[in-house]
């Protein structure tokens, strides 16, 4: 058969949050790029198909990053004694603006490209500089490496060191002149509205963005509630608004299922109703949240008030970009959540991590993060045979073995939409 093939091996994915589907000696069925099925036993009609068997490994989906900034990965494990506001000024805004220079770009970005394929993440979203040609650049050599991704030009025109901050009407013609260059131009990677967040963006350059989003129908990052102080200035700023999400969806920011908003930490019951309205998309982002002393996002809730949620590495704010390594993050500070509340707010579960790392952050790409019928087969081939000291564990045992101690050598093969991705070479 034309694009059809099979991959064997022990299958460990989530269709609803917080249940594992496991198929021991399993085959995934996958025609042009999705998959058709999962099963023990072929149907007759592809007795005659390829099938690539990888024995005793387990095939897990791909992870999904949904926010982390590039320009940010050589400052990663610097400033995290500081409290958001402090570490921006003195570590963050001199590094963005370094990426005029389209060589120290360059050179930073194939660096950060190479480290998150190493990891197993096969789709993120990506918050670049102010900066539209190493934004190009950017995007080209996503495309190039074969892993998906949204990736945005950053807008700010206030509240930010004079070399970073934008004239208004400039920022918006860049923004525009990239939307229409790349909205088509690839098929994985595709460009994303990203005002930073609103202390840095005027009232009329928000509002523009959203009506850039609206007229394009292109998707919205930025960040909410991150930090105490950076919500008394947001309140300063905006006086007329209630809250901080409020300003977002007074600009038409707020889209359906097509908005991430990065950390809200410090969200009321208010703005958790508004985003769960608005089909919002959390990008929950612990390794930063600790490091930068903001706080335990409230993810259970957030989850049973029926919010969108994904898992983020968050750097430089965040230390790692290994998904499996904020899986256990997340499970520690929900630990914490749950001794904080007497008890009261349950623990968040592995395989509750797992569903947000895979399909819950992958939603925001469409069908992804599943192994699904009709799911694009993003998928990763891990041999954790040197992780197991003892071999009569489940696959549910050694997934969460994986998870918590296992690294990037862990991960022999990568899959991105049917493709076999290898080591991008930019």
């Amino acid at each position: 058969m034309k694009n059809v093939y099979g991959i064997k091996g022990n299958i460990i994915y989530t269709k609803i949050f917080g249940k594992y589907e496991v198929v021991s000696n399993g085959i995934i069925v996958i025609e042009n790029e999705r998959v058709k099925g999962v099963y023990n036993d072929l149907p007759l009609k592809y007795k005659n198909i390829d099938i690539k068997d990888y024995g005793d490994k387990l095939i897990i989906p791909g992870f999904i990053d949904l926010h982390l900034h590039a320009p940010q990965f050589p400052n990663m494990g610097l400033g995290l004694d500081k409290e958001l506001m402090p570490w921006l000024n003195k570590y963050t805004f001199p590094e963005e603006a370094k990426y005029e220079n389209l060589q120290y770009a360059e050179d930073v970005y194939k660096k950060l490209i190479k480290k998150i394929w190493s990891v197993g993440t096969t789709r993120c979203c990506i918050f670049n500089t102010i900066h539209k040609e190493s934004t190009k650049l950017l995007l080209d050599l996503f495309n190039k490496s074969g892993l998906g991704a949204y990736i945005g030009k950053v807008n700010m025109d206030r509240e930010s060191p004079d070399i970073l901050i934008e004239d208004t009407n400039k920022s918006i013609s860049e923004t525009i002149e990239l939307i229409k260059e790349y909205k088509d131009k690839y098929k994985l990677v595709k460009p994303i509205i990203t005002p930073r967040f609103v202390p840095t963006c005027s009232f009329e350059l928000l509002k523009s963005l959203g009506e850039i989003a609206g007229k394009y129908d292109i998707p919205v990052q930025s960040h909410l509630c991150e930090n105490s102080g950076e919500i008394e200035l947001v309140k300063k700023l905006h006086p007329e608004c209630r809250n901080y999400t409020e300003v977002y969806d007074k600009a038409n920011l707020l889209k359906e299922n097509k908005t991430i908003m990065a950390h809200c930490v410090l969200v009321n019951e208010e703005e958790i109703d508004l985003l769960r309205d608005k089909k919002v998309f959390i990008a929950h982002c612990p390794t930063s949240n600790l490091n930068l002393s903001s706080g335990i996002a409230p993810i259970r809730r957030l989850i049973e008030r029926k919010v969108n949620v994904g898992l983020a590495s968050d750097i430089s704010g965040g230390h790692t970009l290994s998904i499996p390594e904020v899986i256990t993050s997340s499970a520690q500070v929900s630990n914490l959540k749950w001794l904080n509340s007497n008890k009261v707010e349950e623990k968040l579960t592995t395989a509750e991590l797992f569903y947000l790392a895979t399909k819950g952050g992958g939603k925001f790409f469409g069908k992804v993060g599943s192994f699904e019928e009709d799911y694009e087969f993003d998928a990763l081939v891990i041999d954790d045979s040197d992780l197991l000291i003892e071999n009569n564990l489940s696959i549910e045992e050694r997934l969460q073995k994986f998870l918590y101690i296992g690294n990037s050598n862990n991960i022999i093969l990568r899959y991105v939409s049917g493709n076999l991705i290898n080591e991008p070479i930019l």
